[in-house]
C-alpha cells in the first residue's frame, strides 16, 4: 500500500544507528575514487575519519526506511557537519517531521546524526516531494 502526505504527521520520528567501520570507508573510497589522505592514512590525525557523505547516506537510510511507502525525491536539503566522525564511532540518524503541506505534497523533517557520547556530528533540514 502506498502512504500519501495524509498519513504522515508533525513529530513522527525515525531512528537508526550504525557503527563506521574502516571496510565501509575502503569501499566508499573505491567507488568514488576519492582518496583522501584523512580517510586512508591514521597516522595523519592519529585516527581516519568516515567521509561526511557517509553520514549523510545514514540519513537516506533512515529517511528509506520511514518513507518506505511513499514513493518520495528529495527537493531540499540543507546539512551542517559540526564533528568529523571517526571510525569505529557509532552514529544514530534521526528524523523528525517538522511540517506537512499538503498542498504541495511536501514533508519537511529535522535530521541530525549524535555520536556515542551524545554529541551532534550532522544537523539540518530536508524536504520531501511525495510523488503519490
Amino acid at each position: 500500500m502506498i502512504k500519501t502526505v495524509d498519513c504522515y504527521s508533525i513529530g513522527q520520528m525515525e531512528r537508526l544507528k550504525r557503527e563506521f567501520t574502516k571496510a565501509e570507508v575502503n569501499q566508499w573510497s573505491l567507488l568514488t575514487l576519492d582518496v583522501n589522505a584523512v580517510h586512508q592514512h591514521p597516522d595523519l590525525l592519529n585516527t581516519s575519519l568516515v567521509p561526511g557523505t557517509l553520514g549523510e547516506g545514514l540519513i537516506t537510510e533512515a529517511i528509506s526506511k520511514m518513507h518506505s511507502c511513499s514513493p518520495c525525491v528529495l527537493k531540499e536539503k540543507e546539512l551542517l557537519f559540526i564533528e568529523p566522525v571517526q571510525i569505529g564511532h557509532t552514529i544514530t540518524a534521526e528524523i523528525e517531521i517538522i511540517d506537512v503541506n499538503h498542498n504541495q505534497n511536501w514533508i519537511t523533517e529535522k535530521v541530525r546524526c549524535i555520536n556515542e557520547q551524545g554529541d551532534e556530528v550532522i544537523k539540518g533540514k530536508i524536504i520531501l516531494k511525495l510523488l503519490s
